[in-house]
């Protein structure tokens, strides 16, 4: 199980293990928001809720760029896992304007591609296959982006997350 940590101003830090979540808070660097009572941690003294969500007491400064890093990954997530181009399920990044064009490796040039559409597609552009991009790629934004780990995102968090861009 995994817990959301928080900022002491209530932006996603990072997802961390139930056990580092449950350690911050004995030690006092954290408060519970939201916990899972049905599967608790029992110890030879006491019983302790797992926590779900926690907030940092203190403000934690992070020292990362608005840049959020362009992975693989982040390409697929962003696009929510579906095509570009025929809106199913995506496994693949494609290059809008292909590299052997001079396509970048930027947000702005690669979107998550089913592997008929990218094999189809080649090393054409869009415009030449008469295909319509279904979203506009562009960098996420947000600080959901920044914390690690929320790719796979647990309907607990909800509440404390802001919509994934």
């Amino acid at each position: 199980m995994r817990t959301l940590v928080l900022n002491a101003g209530y932006e996603p830090l990072a997802i961390v293990s139930f056990r580092r979540a449950l350690m911050l808070v004995m030690s006092q660097k954290a408060t519970v928001l939201r916990a899972d009572s049905e599967h608790p941690v029992e110890a030879i003294t006491a019983r302790f809720d797992r926590p779900s969500v926690i907030v940092l007491s203190r403000y934690v400064r992070v020292p990362y760029s608005r840049r959020v890093p362009l992975t693989r990954r982040g390409v697929l997530r962003r696009d929510g896992h579906h095509c570009a181009y025929c809106g199913k399920s995506a496994n693949t990044i494609d290059h809008v304007i292909p590299k052997s064009r001079g396509g970048a490796e930027s947000w702005e040039n690669l979107v998550a591609c089913c592997f008929k559409c990218n094999n189809i597609k080649s090393d054409r552009t869009p415009q030449e296959m008469g295909w319509r991009l279904r979203i506009t790629p562009r960098m996420p934004a947000g600080p959901s982006w920044f914390a690690m780990g929320l790719e796979h995102r647990d309907t607990a968090w909800d509440d404390y997350l802001a919509p994934a861009a």
